[in-house]
């Protein structure tokens, strides 16, 4: 027998070791392909132009990311526009000399709505040097559109579309669906208005849920149309007239005659205008100015007093739960060590906390809050917020020494709650049962675990609590959400009793926000750096962001051994036994307690 598992063990780490060797050479040589089609891009000077292009279509997220596979050979991953580096070019090309003006190249984008009001105050800055903003789209999206309006003129193609609507909120609720499979969602919260759960546990929007999504739907459609309204010169009253008309299928010449799009053009037709604009001769090809030519020299002035600009966008997690999402997250553990070497670098004078979450892991909240309240007692911290601020990313910032809203911000949602399913019913219709042995009360609290022969090792609880556990977990949720309120009374120097009752989950905009007390003042990341600079007495200052992107390639290879270890533990675990492995160290970690804003506005 000892033959045997010499040999399994032996072509098994064979096959482990040809595995990586392959996929490192042919790493190797993508990564020399990706070199050379890019290395000509790398290489290039900023083209010569009188105008900044800007893409108001696709990704525009707080910093600018890559999909390894967007680059070079593959050349079809989806980037994501920083909207950092948007402001930034905006800032720079103002005071270009070189630049004439700006075009906007309009399409649909995926964006908050604090990001393109951001976008509309730095165009807004840029107009005051007296150069020209244009616009062009051919389908042009809401928040598109609102970014765009500020615009001198607005151009759309002879077929093109525009979309105004107004904005509104739709959620599927899977209630049917669990009772049909045999699942029962039990819930432990504290928050009248704290909606996350209602999908797990109704059929449709509770009454409290229908009146706060009213509320702050309202407050971020009237921000959108005020902006709209002040730069086409349009009342209120009219563009609400236009949004209940749809108008996405209107006939483009009615957008005209509204006032909404200054006129009609080919691509072709209004590029040859925008030579005419910048002083190019007809003959002349024109070429455009990127994003990324102008900020070469912008973020890392060579100036020691810094402020340290920290990103907090995504979901909150720790670090076991990362990999279970699938877009950006704030991990407690990356957060905690980059706020301590912040704390303990000399250079550093200030810090702006960006944050542009919807919340998550409470405890994991709690671990990043107290590395901002421990930053702040040593130099100033302002939180700036971004499009949510909410529940575990209001909870975060809330040890800063000032917050900056965006008017339209989703703010607050102070509120904690606790899902706990059972699969009871599920277990008797495939004929699962259970017995067994403890020796205390509650020793098999969570040891009844569904699973299913030959198909893995199974998570789902196979009964429901019973009424002692049921307040256990609500006991345990209450003492989250009086730690919650004690965090932000500690930094918004506010009683328990004041926060609580603009609490229980509500979600307010901005606007709302500084009225009750959860936010200092309204404005952007630039307002916030402006305090942040007043509060650390600073004239002079370079700005450094954290934490640190890796970039392309660093990602790419990341990624390759990423795949290897994983294909390396599903060789030997099967891949049913890797992704059980996956999930329980997950939830070896996992936080029952959540502060999570669930919202869908468009």
């Amino acid at each position: 027998m000892k033959p045997f598992f010499r040999l399994f063990f032996a072509s098994a780490l064979g096959t482990i070791f040809a595995l990586c060797t392959v996929t490192f050479l042919f790493s190797v040589i993508i990564f020399t392909i990706m070199v050379s089609l890019t290395s000509s891009n790398i290489k290039k000077k900023p083209t010569d132009s009188p105008i900044l292009k800007i893409d108001l279509t696709g990704i525009i997220s707080e910093r600018e990311s890559y999909d390894p596979l967007s680059m070079g050979l593959f050349n079809f991953g989806i980037r994501k526009q920083g909207l950092n580096d948007i402001l930034a070019a905006i800032k720079k090309a103002k005071y270009d000399k070189k630049i004439k003006g700006i075009y906007l190249n309009t399409g649909i984008v995926q964006t908050g709505i604090v990001s393109m009001q951001e976008i509309r105050d730095a165009l807004i800055d840029f107009k005051e040097s007296e150069k020209f903003v244009v616009a062009y789209g051919e389908v042009i999206s809401q928040r598109s559109y609102y970014g765009a309006s500020v615009a001198d003129k607005i151009i759309l193609n002879p077929l093109g579309m525009l979309e105004f609507k107004g904005l509104g909120s739709m959620q599927q609720y899977h209630k049917g669906i669990f009772e049909k499979m045999g699942i029962e969602m039990q819930t432990f919260k504290v928050g009248t208005y704290k909606s996350y759960i209602e999908p797990y546990t109704s059929d449709k929007m509770s009454d409290y849920d229908r009146k706060q999504k009213s509320v702050y739907l309202t407050a971020l459609w009237r921000e959108m149309l005020e902006g709209i309204s002040e730069s086409r010169e349009i009342s209120i009253d009219t563009l609400n007239r236009y949004a209940d008309e749809y108008l996405l299928f209107s006939a483009p010449e009615s957008l005209v005659k509204y006032g909404l799009i200054d006129s009609l053009a080919y691509r072709t037709d209004f590029e040859n205008s925008l030579k005419e604009m910048a002083g190019i001769k007809k003959d002349k090809e024109l070429k455009y100015l990127k994003v990324s030519d102008i900020l070469d020299d912008y973020y890392f002035a060579d100036k020691s007093d810094k402020i340290a600009v920290v990103y907090a966008e995504g979901g909150i997690v720790s670090d076991a739960e990362e990999d279970l999402y699938s877009g950006p997250v704030i991990t407690a553990k990356t957060y905690v060590k980059t706020l301590k070497k912040l704390q303990e670098d000399s250079s550093v004078k200030a810090v702006v906390l960006r944050v542009n979450s919807g919340g998550g892991s409470a405890y994991a909240s709690d671990q990043i809050w107290h590395g901002i309240s421990e930053l702040s007692k040593i130099k100033p911290v302002v939180a700036s917020f971004g499009s949510y601020a909410a529940s575990g990313g209001y909870y975060i910032a809330c040890g800063a020494n000032r917050i900056v809203s965006s008017p339209a911000t989703l703010t607050g949602s102070i509120g904690i709650f606790g899902l706990f399913p059972s699969g009871e019913k599920l277990a008797d219709k495939i004929g699962a049962s259970y017995d067994g042995v403890g020796t205390n009360k509650n020793t098999l609290m969570v040891e009844q675990v569904l699973s299913v022969p030959f198909l893995g090792t199974g998570i789902l609880p196979a009964r429901p609590l019973d009424k002692d556990e049921h307040a256990m977990l609500q006991a345990y949720i209450e003492r989250g959400y009086d730690t919650f309120l004690s965090r932000c009374s500690e930094g918004r120097g506010m009683s328990k009793e004041a926060l609580d009752s603009i609490g229980q989950g509500r979600v307010w905009a901005g606007v709302q926000a500084v009225d009750i007390g959860l936010a200092d003042t309204l404005g952007g990341i630039e307002t916030a750096m402006e305090i942040a600079a007043e509060l650390a007495n600073l004239e002079y200052y370079s700005v450094e962001e954290f934490p640190r992107q890796k970039d392309p390639f660093e990602k790419f290879f990341e990624n390759v051994l990423k795949q290897v270890k994983i294909k390396s533990f599903e060789f030997i675990l099967g891949k049913d036994g890797y992704e059980t492995r996956q999930l329980l160290n997950a939830l070896s970690n996992h936080d029952y307690r959540q502060a999570i804003l669930l919202t869908t506005d468009h």
